[in-house]
């Protein structure tokens, strides 16, 4: 499932990094439902719905963690996309990127912090609240991530045992990012 899932999110985060007045469109009414559950906001359905693979519906009206992990990797894309020229979706892993803006010592106390509140969350809502923080420090800082990828951590911190695995992964990313370099090459 984590393949369709991370397809599934750079085809469309393809379409919205089309320059045009369509996508710029998608983009903000993206940015609109950012902390919304899916399906709260009918105007993204076209973009965060369509050619949804059969088995990520769950028919009962309770979104599935392919559903919230798919429309919170791409509202937080939306958001950290506008105002840019270029697309925002290459390069770092998550705690990869987050340990870019820890390269600054005197920001680094403040980044871990809030690196810590948000892989510290128990709930997902919580973990996407914290999430989004992140991601607007990102887009301050012009430092594009791996949304794709996102969106499949997303789901596996949704899934049994997949919490503590993903937290792990964003921390070595994090850690390793900010880790300072060698100067000593043998």
């Amino acid at each position: 499932m984590t393949d369709q899932i991370y397809t599934f999110v750079a085809s469309k985060i393809i379409q919205l990094d089309i320059e045009g007045s369509h996508a710029r469109a998608l983009c903000a009414k993206l940015r609109r439902a950012v902390g919304k559950p899916p399906g709260a906001t009918p105007e993204i359905w076209e973009i965060t719905l369509m050619d949804t693979p059969e088995e990520w519906l769950s028919y009962d009206g309770t979104p599935t963690p392919a559903e919230w992990a798919v429309h919170t990797a791409l509202t937080l894309y939306a958001l950290h996309r506008q105002g840019k020229n270029r697309s925002m979706s290459q390069g770092l892993p998550f705690g990869a990127a987050i340990g870019q803006l820890g390269k600054d010592e005197n920001k680094r106390p403040s980044i871990v912090r809030r690196f810590n509140s948000m892989a510290t969350a128990t709930e997902f809502t919580e973990l996407a609240h914290h999430a989004r923080g992140l991601v607007q420090l990102l887009k301050a800082s012009d430092i594009s991530m791996d949304y794709p990828r996102f969106a499949t951590d997303l789901f596996w911190f949704q899934t049994s045992g997949g919490a503590d695995k993903v937290r792990l992964r964003w921390g070595e990313d994090f850690y390793r990012a900010i880790r300072p370099e060698r100067t000593d090459k043998k």
